[in-house]
């Protein structure tokens, strides 16, 4: 039996730690165990005849799933408030495969431009070779992105927040213009997390994570997901057990095990993230912070009124620097790491223009917002007081 909460919606944590999962395990075992099976047998013909026949809920093939995987997206669909869940092996997995699955030659799509940059780099170069076109608009605005849609285009696509300048989109404006339109919806919540922010609630079609970030936890898996209906899931799930882009039973017993502390973690990276920003936005070496838990960000109104916190990534841009000066101030830095990504314990630190965009023409960077002195910063579940003390070191040397 499956963890069944009472007649009123359990709480995110009671919901991190136990949806999804029997409550009687196999050995009588609390946690799930690693089932590391590539095949699964049947008794006789007969059982596989009664296996597809009545559509039984059981394994047959390591591509097609496997227990682990099915626990884990039970959790993650209950966390996002929606029926199902399909779990791949990354991020940009996950996004391809929704992609492939619900897009054909000659239909169009449409993406708000602040975006992380290889979904971007994966529509317009290569959904394109098969007939596909993508469109970009400013993000945030509404009325551009309307305009931006005809009778071939099939899917509006945003971040909430974006990556990395943190902007929050007015959920019910987006699904609103998805439903006028009669095409479907996508929000990348990789930032927020179901913690922060729910967007099935609102509306919208399909939610897609990077659960290598926060839900995972420890900077030490890679997978990726897409929440929504079981209905328009359906063929996403099918054509994923073609492609194979799968996860490892390993991996879903750690990304189950990171997210029995999920809440816990996001309640730190929140007041992490507040509680740097304001030093960041009070420092004389700082030009810009992007964070939209504080008033100053363009889109604050927007994040209080949908998000339950501001997560842990802040970007910002030092006063008067240089790229190599800006390099420099990430390089005296003591506690976090330089590394790509972010949602993981330890703090990490990057410069865009160097970690993400240093192939990018001057003018390319521009028009995407990428500034030489912009630094990214995601804050991990380091006592605060700590990371502050050591941005201000940097800041000062």
């Amino acid at each position: 039996m499956n963890f069944e909460p009472t007649a009123r919606r359990a709480g995110f944590s009671t919901t991190s730690v136990h949806a999804g999962e029997a409550r009687q395990k196999p050995n009588a075992a609390i946690t799930d165990s690693i089932c590391c099976a590539s095949t699964y047998t049947f008794e006789s013909t007969q059982s596989i005849l009664d296996y597809i026949t009545e559509k039984q809920d059981r394994e047959e093939y390591g591509r097609y799933g496997n227990p682990n995987e099915k626990v884990v997206e039970r959790k993650l669909a209950a966390l996002d408030h929606a029926e199902d869940a399909i779990i791949y092996s990354s991020g940009m997995a996950a996004i391809v495969g929704l992609l492939m699955a619900k897009l054909s030659s000659g239909d169009e799509i449409v993406f708000f431009d602040q975006c992380y940059h290889r979904s971007r780099e994966f529509c317009a170069k290569h959904l394109s070779r098969f007939g596909v076109v993508t469109r970009q608009v400013k993000t945030g605005d509404y009325a551009a992105m309307e305009a931006a849609i005809n009778e071939r285009t099939k899917m509006i696509v945003s971040e909430s927040p974006t990556n990395p300048h943190l902007s929050c989109i007015d959920l019910e404006q987006f699904v609103a213009i998805g439903k006028a339109h009669e095409v479907e919806t996508l929000i990348d919540a990789t930032l927020a997390t179901p913690y922060n922010l729910q967007p099935i609630d609102y509306g919208v079609d399909y939610v897609w994570h990077s659960a290598t970030k926060y839900m995972g936890g420890h900077n030490d898996l890679l997978a990726g997901v897409i929440c929504g209906s079981k209905e328009k899931l359906e063929d996403v799930r099918k054509l994923r057990g073609i492609l194979g882009g799968i996860n490892s039973p390993h991996n879903m017993y750690l990304l189950e095990r990171g997210l029995k502390t999920f809440a816990l973690r996001m309640e730190r990276h929140n007041e992490n993230g507040m509680r740097i920003a304001q030093f960041l936005a009070n420092h004389p070496r700082i030009e810009h912070v992007y964070y939209p838990g504080l008033e100053s960000h363009p889109t604050h109104e927007v994040a209080k009124r949908t998000m339950r916190g501001y997560g842990g990534l802040i970007t910002f841009l030092v006063k008067d620097a240089d790229w190599k000066e800006t390099g420099a101030v990430i390089d005296a830095c003591r506690i976090p790491r330089i590394a790509p990504s972010l949602g993981g314990v330890e703090s990490l630190i990057e410069q865009p223009l160097v970690m993400s965009y240093f192939d990018y023409k001057p003018e390319e960077r521009a028009k995407f917002g990428i500034a030489d002195n912009m630094i990214r910063m995601a804050c991990g579940i380091e006592d605060a007081d700590d990371l502050i003390a050591d941005l201000k070191q940097a800041l000062e040397s």
